[in-house]
């Protein structure tokens, strides 16, 4: 059984999310050039990038391409790449930066501590992110209430950085997003079909079991408080995600 027969359960009131969804992309548009999609081609992020589309914003996708991502992503990388109508950005960490790191503690450095596991995600996502968003006025990122304890107060516009962002699905449930990728014949990864509700590095993403958080199967070695890669986790000296 696959991801969209397990979770396509719309709430009662799918259709009035999915309007103010599409009206927030079109103002984002209208009122934010330029801005970019941040994508990690998980199923909100195909979703958003499926909307866009629709309504024909061509918002350009930024994918960070971190060294470490699933086969998997990157086969769905490439079909985005191949039929998207709106450019696709791919950034990736400074090389010289991630063979120091990893000459220096080695590879597996993310499982020794917290510490380490930041710094590596720093190296592969948050500074080539900065690059990303350089020159944008605002961003989109697929971020859901739904998703942990500690985005229970995403808004749909955050305006407390310097740069707007914009998370249009924040009152999205799961069963929501399923509806609309399984209506919509949605390209997705096919890890959500192997229970990997949220995916990122290969290294940092197992599936999850039966009762488990959203977000156990991202660095589930670590305290439930650490589970954050610095994306969207403000620096509050800067006012910029650290």
């Amino acid at each position: 059984m696959g991801a969209i027969d397990l979770h396509a359960r719309p709430s009662p009131d799918f259709e009035r999310k999915l309007r103010e969804t599409e009206e927030l992309l079109v103002r984002a548009a209208a009122e934010f050039s330029p801005l970019v999609q941040a994508s990690s081609l998980g199923a909100e992020d195909t979703v958003l990038t499926h909307l866009a589309a629709q309504l024909e914003l061509d918002i350009p996708v930024v994918v960070l391409d971190t060294g470490l991502l699933h086969p998997e992503t990157l086969d769905l990388l490439e079909r985005l790449t191949a039929t998207s109508r709106a450019p696709v950005r791919v950034y990736q960490p400074v090389q010289e930066s991630v063979v120091h790191f990893v000459a220096r503690e080695g590879k597996d450095a993310m499982y020794r501590s917290v510490e380490l596991r930041k710094s590596c995600c720093h190296l592969r996502k948050v500074e080539p992110l900065a690059r990303a968003l350089e020159g944008q006025r605002a961003w989109i990122t697929g971020l859901r209430r739904e998703q942990s304890a500690a985005r229970a107060e995403v808004p749909l516009v955050d305006r407390s950085e310097p740069r707007t962002k914009f998370n249009p699905l924040a009152a999205w449930t799961w069963g929501d997003v399923w509806h609309y990728i399984g209506a919509n014949g949605v390209d997705y990864h096919p890890l959500h079909d192997q229970f990997f509700p949220s995916i990122g590095c290969a290294p940092c993403t197992r599936a999850i079991s039966l009762g488990e958080d959203f977000r156990a199967g991202r660095w589930w070695w670590e305290e439930e408080n650490a589970k954050e890669c610095g994306l969207h986790v403000k620096d509050e000296s800067q006012g910029v995600p650290a």
